[in-house]
């Protein structure tokens, strides 16, 4: 067995946030549902209020789709993944990603500029890391049309 490596371990839960941005920039939501655990709960909040509260995989996937639907391009660029270890199978992390959304409104390419901290519980499961929460917390938001 190998030692509990907290670097290693830092570095798995960085991949996996990684991962999850860069299957949403290619729309594969089917694909992130494999760095979920079954039952995980993700609740997204805009402006404060509580928009969307997913239960389950299949939840997941099914508000995921229907959001990125309009979106011809998509984009995330992750900052800050700030760990905390309970032990060597379950962490919490907060993480800011900032998410660019390009869709056509009328002939017009139409922006939508999120920043947003996630605060993440994750499971480690046959040896690999899950997010079982995600609180997705849109904390400023603009639309503008692009030039």
């Amino acid at each position: 067995m190998n030692p509990f490596n907290i670097q290693t371990e830092r570095q798995a839960l960085k991949d996996l946030v990684d991962t999850f941005s860069n299957l949403a920039d290619e729309k594969k939501v089917a694909e992130q549902m494999s760095l979920f655990t079954q039952n995980a709960i993700v609740h997204t909040y805009m402006g404060g209020k509580l928009v969307f509260e997913m239960n389950g995989v299949g939840e997941i996937e099914k508000v995921f789709s229907e959001f990125l639907t309009p979106f011809h391009s998509v984009y995330h660029l992750n900052g800050q993944h700030t760990v905390s270890f309970i032990d060597e199978h379950n962490a919490t992390a907060i993480n800011y990603c900032l998410v660019k959304l390009v869709e056509n409104k009328d002939g017009k390419n139409i922006l939508q500029e999120h920043s947003v901290r996630y605060a993440d519980t994750y499971v480690k499961q046959d040896g690999k890391w899950l997010i079982s929460k995600r609180i997705a917390n849109f904390m400023i938001s603009e639309n503008k049309e692009m030039a």
